[in-house]
């Protein structure tokens, strides 16, 4: 097998800054705790007050409608610039700024420390997770109505708040280790950042001072600390026993060196949530609402429906809000048809996308030595996280052009970033491929089985967001 150079290590001025911006965290907690209030705050009236306003009247804006504003600020700002953030500086949102986290960890300093029961341990709850809320989501309209945002994240928050008071014990992170539903997405994407907490293990055996212990949030093993999937970025342990510290990496270096570990080291469950969850079910949520396939799905349901007397059941639309949407003062309801519709062409975008990416990857894995479909699904991080920004981002585009803003250069901006990202996972799956197949024919052959799923991912957001140019192009539908 072959290896490549990983990275140089940062200059050292470089490194000694990053190490002494990290102890800095570590001593200011309380300035930091002031600052996670300060958010929590924001988030509660966010969430909470817009579900109490009246409708917008018409010709409001964000400027004089704090229910438009709140909606604008939580979705069109908050969400995609975090998405961001992960894949910059790591998990530092989790560790200095979320508030869920914020107030699990409070709830757990006064909590009954049981012990964490085994179905918590489960490690397909960050799919599960995920799935649930993204389903759940779309089908009472949780981007565009504030009961329905409070009911999916107030919902959320209470459960984290419970799950610290039951089991949590000296401010560990229980619900955000095991429970929380973005625990396994901002995993991922923490895989690429260039910013980490990293354990020098020889440093650590050798210390010989005081025994100080470090209160771990996310309840990590400090010893071996290398990767940024799991750690919050908080700086707390920074300096612990000379062996802590934030350095700067290559973006790559976690996913390359983690495709040469031995195959029993990770499991394949974060590799699903990407491949089935971030890559399959995300982009159906995304895009269903305005799919021209979707319109047909549920035209084509409706007509034989009719045709077979069904109609009656399945037109119903006087279920509860919190069930399917159901908002007449705003001319939106949803009939059982639609929520029908809305699961199937999700149900179709998971296994169509998702099942082709994972066939493809574990084709490619075989024709490799040693290297596991799992390990190579995580060259398509930067691709998956592209296409959340590009999804949550349409939401912040359509409340701008509701207010008459409509940047010219969105286009071209969207086929940059979606080709830059393309690039990247190309480029990482080639670095992997090239290091587990010597033979030139094999190593040609994983790496095109492996950028099937690249151009499938880039073929579904082109066609969906430049009909036109795919139908010119020959690729569109």
């Amino acid at each position: 097998m072959r290896t490549l150079a990983i990275a140089t290590p940062a200059p050292r001025p470089m490194r000694r800054r990053l190490a002494a911006f990290g102890d800095a965290l570590r001593r200011h907690r309380a300035a930091i705790a002031v600052l996670q209030w300060c958010v929590v705050l924001v988030y509660a009236v966010l969430v909470v007050v817009p579900a109490f306003l009246p409708l917008p009247e018409s010709g409001a804006s964000i400027v004089s409608n704090l229910r438009l504003a709140a909606q604008f600020a939580f979705w069109g700002l908050w969400w995609p610039f975090v998405i961001v953030s992960i894949m910059a500086l790591g998990r530092v949102w989790c560790g200095l700024l979320c508030p869920e986290g914020a107030l699990t960890e409070f709830a757990s300093r006064h909590g009954l420390g049981r012990s964490i029961p085994r179905w918590m341990r489960w490690p397909g709850w960050p799919l599960a997770a995920f799935a649930l809320t993204t389903i759940y989501g779309q089908l009472v309209s949780v981007y565009e109505y504030p009961d329905a945002t409070l009911l999916v994240l107030g919902g959320s928050t209470l459960a984290a708040v419970a799950v610290g008071a039951v089991y949590g014990k000296g401010g560990k992170r229980v619900w955000c280790r095991h429970l929380c539903p973005v625990n396994g997405v901002f995993a991922l994407l923490a895989k690429v950042a260039p910013l980490h907490y990293r354990t020098d293990v020889h440093r650590w055996q050798q210390y010989q001072g005081p025994n100080e212990r470090v209160d771990c949030a996310p309840l990590l093993d400090l010893r071996h600390l290398q990767s940024a999937s799991d750690c919050h970025a908080c700086g707390r342990c920074s300096g612990h026993r000379g062996a802590i510290a934030l350095e700067l990496r290559a973006p790559n270096r976690e996913i390359v060196q983690g495709s040469a570990k031995p195959a029993a080291a990770p499991d394949a469950y974060p590799a699903r949530l990407l491949v089935f969850g971030l890559l399959g079910l995300a982009p159906g949520a995304f895009q269903w609402s305005a799919s021209p396939w979707f319109i047909a799905l549920k035209q084509g349901a409706a007509q034989w429906l009719i045709e077979r007397g069904y109609d009656t059941f399945w037109f119903r639309d006087d279920l509860p809000w919190w069930l399917l949407t159901h908002q007449s003062d705003a001319g939106d309801v949803f009939s059982l048809l639609d929520g029908a519709s809305i699961l199937a062409f999700m149900a179709a975008s998971t296994l169509v996308l998702g099942g082709a990416t994972w066939l493809a990857l574990r084709a490619a894995a075989r024709l490799c030595s040693g290297l596991r479909w799992h390990a190579l699904a995580l060259a398509l991080v930067p691709l998956a996280g592209a296409g959340l920004f590009l999804g949550l981002s349409m939401l912040t585009l359509t409340q701008l052009r509701a207010e008459g803003i409509a940047p010219p250069w969105i286009g071209v901006a969207r086929m940059v970033l979606l080709g830059a990202a393309a690039a990247w996972s190309a480029w990482l799956g080639a670095r992997l491929v090239a290091m587990h197949a010597a033979a030139p024919a094999r190593r040609a052959a994983a790496w095109l089985a492996f950028m099937l799923p690249v151009a499938l991912s880039v073929w579904n957001w082109v066609v969906f967001f430049f009909p036109a140019l795919a139908r010119a192009a020959g690729i569109g539908g």
